[in-house]
């Protein structure tokens, strides 16, 4: 898995890594998903949809938004999540199911997506950023 959870004292931090933006993006609303609903499947509802931001942490950070507003608002689990970054753009492919009380018991609420540490890192590896879940 190309994320981990990182010790914080009240909500949730998620440590994500890809070998390219890319992944970063795609990998980071997987961990999100992970977050919020331990059981995921494709259910044949997609969302297809594209951002633009002044910088990559925003980017990220209204990618997650977006597919948090999604979640909540239209009841989708996300069980698949491609992002592609060109530039200032994300343009993004979410496959999931409708949400079911009695399947989709366990996980946490994501009240929200936070700005602080929000720092993407280039690394020799790829890239790195550290992302916290408000709960």
């Amino acid at each position: 898995m190309p994320h981990t959870e990182l010790d914080h004292t009240a909500d949730i931090l998620i440590r994500v890594w890809g070998r390219t933006l890319d992944e970063l993006f795609s990998d980071a609303a997987a961990a999100m998903a992970a977050v919020m609903f331990e059981d995921r499947r494709d259910g044949g509802i997609e969302r297809t949809f594209s951002l633009t931001a002044d910088d990559p942490e925003a980017l990220l950070h209204d990618l997650l938004s977006e597919l948090l507003f999604l979640s909540e608002v239209e009841g989708i689990v996300f069980s698949d999540i491609k992002a592609r970054v060109e530039g200032a753009v994300v343009y993004c492919t979410a496959r999931g199911e409708t949400f079911s009380p009695e399947r989709h018991r366990g996980g946490t609420e994501i009240k929200g997506i936070s700005y602080s540490g929000l720092r993407i890192i280039n690394t020799d590896e790829g890239y790195q950023v550290d992302i916290i879940f408000d709960v």
